[in-house]
C-alpha cells in the first residue's frame, strides 16, 4: 500500500475525501520548498527545472508511474534544508569560501531534520538526504558509494547538478547545454551513476532537454534584468502591462507583446519593498500536486 493510501486511511474522516486531505499535505510540502527557493534570486524555476529534469529521466527509466511522480517530488524538494544557510551565505554574489562550502553541505540533514515530522516525509527523504552522494564516495553528508545511494537521489542528484552547470549564477553565465553534458561524461561513475548518467545525456542530444533548460514553467522562458542577467520570472496568465521585478537589484521591468510573445522591458524604476517580497506560484504548485497525487494513488 503506498505512503498516500496509508495517509488517507488515518486521516479520511476528518471532514475532506482522503484524495483532497492528501492533495493538501501535498501542497504543503511544495509551498515549503518554494518559499525556501525565494530566498535566492538566482534560482528563480531551480525546484520546478529539477523536478522535470527528474520526471523525464525516471519516465526513460521505465520505472513505474508512481515512482516517476516519487522522484519528480522529490526533485522539487530536494532543496528544502537551504532554509537553514545564512542569507550572506546563499546570496553571495562570489565563489563561496572553504568555510561557506561547510555551511551549505549541512542543507541535506537540515532538511530531512525539517521535513521528519512530516505525514509524507517518506516521500522525499532519500531525495532530500542523499543528492549530493557521489558513486565514488566523496559526497556529502556521509560519503555514501554505488548503489548504497538511493535510487531518488542519484537521480535527482544527476539533474540537480545539470541544472547547477546551465543556470546563471552572480559570479558566472550558465554553461551551453553540450557543455553541461561533457561534464558529466567526464564523470560518469565517478560523481554521476553511470547508467543513469548515460541515459540522461541520451536525452540531452536527442533535444529533449532544451524546454526545461533556462525555463521556470512550462513554456516561460527566464527573463533578462538588464543588470543581474536571467532573474525575471514570469508566471502563466502574466498579461500585457503587467510589471515584473527582479528580487536582485528590484529593478522594475513591464510586459508587452511582441510578436506573440511576452517580454519585457525596463521602466527605469525600482521596486518597492512589497513589490518584491516572495509570493507562492499557487497555480504551479497546484498543477505538480494533482500531477503527482493522480499517480501516487493509483
Amino acid at each position: 500500500m503506498s505512503l498516500l493510501k496509508e495517509i488517507g486511511q488515518l486521516f479520511g474522516g476528518q471532514g475532506e475525501s482522503p484524495g483532497n486531505y492528501q492533495e493538501d499535505l501535498l501542497r504543503s510540502l511544495l509551498v515549503m520548498a518554494w518559499m525556501v527557493e525565494a530566498r535566492d534570486p538566482y534560482t528563480g524555476g531551480h525546484l520546478w527545472r529539477v523536478s522535470r529534469f527528474s520526471r523525464l529521466l525516471a519516465s526513460e527509466l521505465d520505472l513505474p508511474d508512481s515512482d516517476v511522480a516519487r522522484i519528480s517530488l522529490g526533485g522539487f524538494l530536494h532543496d528544502l534544508g537551504k532554509v537553514g544557510v545564512p542569507d550572506q551565505i546563499l546570496n553571495k554574489k562570489d565563489r563561496l569560501t572553504d568555510e561557506e562550502y561547510e555551511v551549505i553541505k549541512t542543507h541535506p540533514d537540515v532538511g530531512w531534520r525539517m521535513l521528519a515530522g512530516h505525514p509524507l516525509a517518506g516521500l522525499a527523504e532519500t531525495a532530500i538526504r542523499a543528492h549530493h552522494e557521489m558513486p565514488n564516495g566523496k559526497g556529502y553528508p556521509r560519503g555514501l558509494a554505488g548503489t548504497d545511494i538511493p535510487l531518488d537521489a542519484r537521480i535527482v542528484g544527476i539533474c540537480d547538478a545539470f541544472d547547477a552547470m546551465t543556470s546563471t549564477r552572480p559570479y558566472r553565465r550558465g554553461m551551453p547545454i553540450e557543455k553541461a553534458l561533457g561534464i558529466i561524461e567526464e564523470n560518469l561513475g565517478g560523481q554521476f551513476d553511470q547508467t543513469f548518467g548515460e541515459r540522461f545525456m541520451a536525452l540531452g542530444q536527442a533535444g529533449a532537454l532544451h524546454h526545461i533548460v533556462g525555463h521556470s514553467d512550462e513554456g516561460i522562458p527566464l527573463h533578462e534584468c538588464m543588470m543581474c542577467g536571467p532573474t525575471l520570472v514570469l508566471r502563466k496568465g502574466q498579461q500585457t502591462g503587467d510589471h515584473v521585478y527582479c528580487r536582485s537589484c528590484t529593478g522594475e521591468y513591464v510586459t508587452s507583446l511582441e510578436a506573440g510573445q511576452l517580454v519585457t522591458k525596463p521602466t527605469g524604476k525600482m521596486g518597492k519593498p512589497q513589490d518584491v517580497e516572495p509570493e507562492a506560484d499557487n497555480e504551479l504548485i497546484s498543477r505538480l500536486v494533482r500531477e503527482s497525487a493522480h499517480a501516487l494513488l493509483a
